[in-house]
C-alpha cells in the first residue's frame, strides 16, 4: 500500500457538487492506493504510521493533538509513467480488491480514537484541501 500524508487546517471531498466528507481544523489528508497483493499486514503499518507520525505542529501526531483524519482512496498513487506519455495502472489492485483495504485504513484510524471522514470510493472526487506547512509525506507499507 501507499500513501501520501499531507498535514492541513481543513479539507473536504466533494461528489457531484455535494460534500461526502470533510475535516476542520488541524488533521491529515492520506491518499490511500493498494495494489493485488496488499493485505492486512500493510493496512496496519499504515494506520501506525498515520496515527503516530510526529508531523503535526510542536512535533506531535495528529492522534496527541486530537486532530482528524480525511481517507481518500487514490489508485494513481501505482501509476507507472516510466514509458510513453500515457501512464499505466497495472500495478493497482482492482477495486473488489482496494475498496475493503482503504475501508479498513480508515476503520483503525477510528479505533484509535481519530475523527475520520471518507470520500467515496471509485467516485470522481474534487478533493479541496488548505495545506499546513506545507507538509507532505509519502508512505510505502
Amino acid at each position: 500500500m501507499r500513501a501520501v500524508v499531507q498535514r492541513v487546517t481543513g479539507a473536504r471531498v466533494r461528489v457531484a457538487g455535494e460534500t461526502v466528507g470533510e475535516i476542520t481544523g488541524a488533521g491529515l489528508v492520506v491518499l490511500v492506493g493498494a495494489t493485488h497483493d496488499d493485505g492486512p499486514a500493510q493496512v496496519d503499518y499504515l494506520v501506525r504510521k498515520v496515527a503516530d507520525l510526529r508531523i503535526m505542529r510542536d512535533e506531535r501526531s495528529v492522534t496527541e493533538v486530537g486532530g482528524q483524519v480525511l481517507v481518500v482512496s487514490q489508485f494513481t498513487l501505482y501509476a507507472d509513467s516510466r514509458k510513453g506519455r500515457r501512464p499505466t495502472w497495472n500495478a493497482a489492485a482492482p477495486g473488489a480488491v482496494a475498496e475493503p483495504l482503504v475501508e479498513l485504513v480508515a476503520a483503525g484510524l477510528r479505533a484509535r480514537g481519530l475523527t475520520v471522514a471518507t470520500g467515496r470510493f471509485g467516485a470522481e472526487m474534487e478533493v479541496e484541501l488548505t495545506g499546513d506547512g506545507p507538509v507532505t509525506i509519502l508512505l510505502e507499507a
